[in-house]
């Protein structure tokens, strides 16, 4: 079965298209607690719900920073490759938005993607610190990062570009919004800068972003 027609057959229920919905208007990862309170089920109906969602690449599972003790509670978010055809903005949608932001304002892409960055709704991560907030801006975004951090250097590997097409045929311009957002991220989290994006070739993804934590400063007097 191709993924388009898991994708027409897990939203064929209604309570699961339902779902779906609540998540994309929601535009920020939801747990299942919050699911059952919305629509009246037990927390079992919204798991199954949710995992053939999740299975049909239409929803990806996060696992929410760590509060304290106990297990690390799961939330939920539409994929960042989910096609425009479900009623939703797929990635080259928002691709598309930028360029033509680009056009209108004359802006470099890098302020452009800087300005969409900020307009980014910071999620639950933001309380496991800036690091974590980045990188989980980024996995919303379709990039799927992975953080290594020694000491304040951090650098966040790129596995995925979502716009490996465009990126092979204008690398500059898709890999100076890529920056820009991660500038504007940076910014709105605070305590982190973004030094440099080191691109590399978008069918193997893989581009190196590198940061640093800032030490934060002496309260005000």
């Amino acid at each position: 079965m191709s993924t388009l027609q898991q994708q027409a057959r897990a939203l064929g229920d209604p309570t699961r298209h339902d779902i779906f919905r609540y998540l994309a208007d929601a535009a920020r990862p939801v747990d299942v607690p919050e699911l059952t309170e919305h629509f009246g089920l037990n927390h079992n109906a919204i798991r199954q719900h949710l995992a053939k969602l999740v299975g049909a690449d239409l929803v990806v599972e996060q696992t929410a920073p760590s509060s304290g003790r106990g297990r690390p509670r799961l939330r939920y978010a539409l994929h960042p490759a989910t096609d425009s055809r479900w009623g939703v903005m797929g990635p080259y949608e928002r691709l598309t938005l930028l360029l033509s932001e680009i056009v209108r304002s004359g802006d470099t892409p890098v302020e452009v993607g800087r300005r969409a960055g900020r307009r980014l709704p910071l999620g639950a991560a933001g309380a496991a610190g800036p690091v974590a907030e980045l990188a989980d801006q980024m996995a919303r975004q379709g990039f799927d990062p992975v953080v290594s951090r020694k000491g304040d250097a951090v650098e966040v590997v790129l596995r995925t570009c979502p716009f490996a097409t465009t990126a092979l045929a204008d690398p500059g311009t898709v890999c100076e919004l890529h920056l820009g957002m991660a500038f504007g991220i940076a910014e709105a989290v605070g305590g982190l800068v973004v030094d440099e994006l080191e691109p590399k070739d978008p069918r193997r993804a893989h581009c190196r972003l590198r940061c640093r934590v800032e030490a934060p400063g002496p309260p005000a007097a």
